[in-house]
């Protein structure tokens, strides 16, 4: 028997299983079983725990689903602590579907929402609402916009790293491998999103530092195949290119594609960001150089500890809190 309705791709767990079925049932008792779902509010009043809802991009993003299985992990050592609702959105740049999964959360009834945005302006009239309707809202991941948070009066804390000093980072590692005036391409993310315009910036001070060339720059919108297309292009046009960054892995794996396209694999250097596994087993190969590693697979439970700090006490004010961020190479993943 299903217990809530499928919002988008999602996994969801209330609470450990053994409570879980008990209280289905008692609910089917108490108001019949249909063919629609028993409703969120109904599970939670039996169980008299916060409710959490992890609002995530897409799943078909490994980061992604690797954060969703560590805040459920986290959820089912502490089933006595909260509940736990799972939303990802199918394609990154919907933006229309994660603000629909925000407002399907607040009428759920969810004492908290932790959300990582596909847009860090879009969304912020929606959580706006969310915190009207008394839910607390910690942002992680993506940082929303300043200036529109100001413009809609409200205040959500930011819980995720320094995009900008990890990607300098990854850049500054690539630029010791380069010549002053050698010339490199980036692959941005989407350009309305916070940490893709950071990861650009950290990227052009390192390569700016060591007398690099950008001489081109396209936003690939986190996309692998999407990558893929603009790295050819850009590998065509610019034959020259002895390397490029990209603003997360999935978009490095794009361009690895290409460059085995164009006989280039091994010989053109491409970065990334986010440590995912297949990036990892092409930094052992030797086919990408380096990535940022933030720790996906805890960043959601940040947010969510701090989330059910706010929850415990409403007069609390968490401040934005900084997340750790880990260069990865081939040297660091043959350390023991």
């Amino acid at each position: 028997m299903q217990n809530a309705t499928v919002l988008g791709q999602q996994r969801r767990w209330w609470g450990s299983r053994t409570p879980f079925l008990f209280v289905s049932l008692l609910a089917c008792a108490v108001v019949g079983c249909r063919d629609e779902a028993v409703s969120p509010q109904q599970v939670a009043v039996a169980s008299g725990k916060p409710r959490v809802a992890l609002v995530m991009k897409s799943l078909a993003n490994e980061f992604f689903s690797t954060m969703a299985t560590a805040a459920e992990s986290h959820q089912a050592a502490h089933p006595d602590d909260y509940e736990l609702v799972v939303n990802g959105i199918k394609d990154e740049r919907d933006l229309a579907r994660q603000v629909a999964i925000v407002e399907e959360m607040v009428a759920a009834g969810v004492d908290a929402i932790v959300i990582a945005p596909a847009d860090s302006k879009a969304l912020v009239p929606a959580l706006r609402r969310a915190k009207e309707k008394g839910v607390v809202v910690v942002n992680i991941d993506n940082r929303l916009d300043a200036a529109v948070l100001a413009e809609e009066g409200v205040a959500i804390p930011f819980v995720g790293p320094d995009n900008r000093a990890a990607a300098q980072a990854v850049g500054e590692f690539l630029a010791a491998t380069l010549a002053a005036g050698d010339q490199v391409a980036i692959l941005e993310g989407i350009r309305t999103s916070y940490n893709a315009s950071q990861r650009k910036l950290g990227f052009e001070d390192a390569l700016s530092a060591a007398g690099v060339v950008v001489v081109d720059s396209q936003s690939a919108e986190w996309e692998m195949s999407q990558a893929n297309t603009v790295a050819a292009s850009m590998l065509s046009e610019h034959p020259e290119i002895k390397a490029v960054l990209a603003a997360n892995d999935n978009m490095a794996l794009g361009a690895l594609a290409a460059a085995k396209a164009a006989g280039r694999a091994g010989v053109l250097k491409i970065v990334g960001f986010d440590n995912i596994a297949a990036i990892q087993a092409a930094i052992g190969e030797g086919q990408v150089l380096a990535t940022a590693d933030q720790h996906g697979d805890q960043l959601a439970v940040y947010g969510i500890e701090a989330a059910l700090e706010m929850v415990a006490d409403p007069a609390a004010e968490v401040a934005d809190r900084e997340t750790p961020v880990d260069l990865v190479t081939a040297e660091t993943l043959a350390s023991p």
